[in-house]
């Protein structure tokens, strides 16, 4: 299917925090609760729509754990969006999100969109770190917040799809130069036969290239 714009995204986040369960619920609507340990990174697509226009969204699951770090780090280049994950329940993946940002922010590109994730709402029994705790760590470091459930799938279409908003937003407002496909966006076939003018665009019609 033709799409305006595709929105490359990281997610990143230490090990079994349910990083590929957001995945699978976002682009299979399911829930695995048993899930072997992502080797390296995955991937997954889904195409949304925002202002009326066609986006797809190109999703790298990465691997949490520390000796996979530098292959994580690689993706990071050519991201537009990152979904940065920890588990509610453990106070451990919640005290590594520094380390985490900072590998982001020096690895990306300054533009990048970082949502906060809190995961495993559902488990609020078993809670270790407290919303209002996700929400000023969010605050600080000029990120989005929202706490999901990749089992109930609370939340879960909404902390993609207000990445790409956000993400959109910079676009309308020039933040991103769109022919720079390092910045994780690539202009698609459907914008291209619009022929519109964007902010950072020279005018005319896009090429959109390839097929993903």
């Amino acid at each position: 299917m033709a799409y305006a714009y595709l929105f490359k995204y990281i997610i990143i986040g230490d090990t079994g925090v349910g990083k590929s369960c957001l995945l699978l619920q976002f682009t299979d609507k399911r829930f695995q609760p048993v899930h072997d340990l992502t080797i390296g990174v995955e991937f997954g697509a889904r195409m949304i729509t925002i202002d009326g226009k066609q986006i797809k969204l190109q999703i790298w699951d990465t691997a949490g754990q520390e000796s996979f770090r530098s292959i994580t780090r690689s993706y990071y280049r050519g991201a537009a969006g990152a979904l940065l994950v920890y588990d509610i329940t453990r106070r451990d993946t919640f005290n590594h999100l520094t380390t985490w940002l900072e590998d982001a922010r020096q690895h990306s590109n300054s533009n990048m969109v970082i949502m906060l994730i809190g995961n495993k709402s559902d488990l609020e029994s078993r809670r270790e770190v407290k919303k209002e705790e996700g929400e000023a760590f969010a605050r600080e470091h000029g990120l989005i917040f929202m706490e999901t459930s990749a089992k109930t799938a609370s939340n879960v279409e909404e902390a993609f799809i207000n990445t790409a908003k956000e993400i959109y937003e910079k676009i309308q407002e020039g933040v991103f130069d769109i022919n720079n496909e390092a910045n994780g966006i690539k202009i698609g076939p459907q914008h291209a036969a619009t022929n519109s003018t964007l902010p950072g665009s020279q005018g005319g019609p896009q090429t959109g290239g390839g097929c993903c």
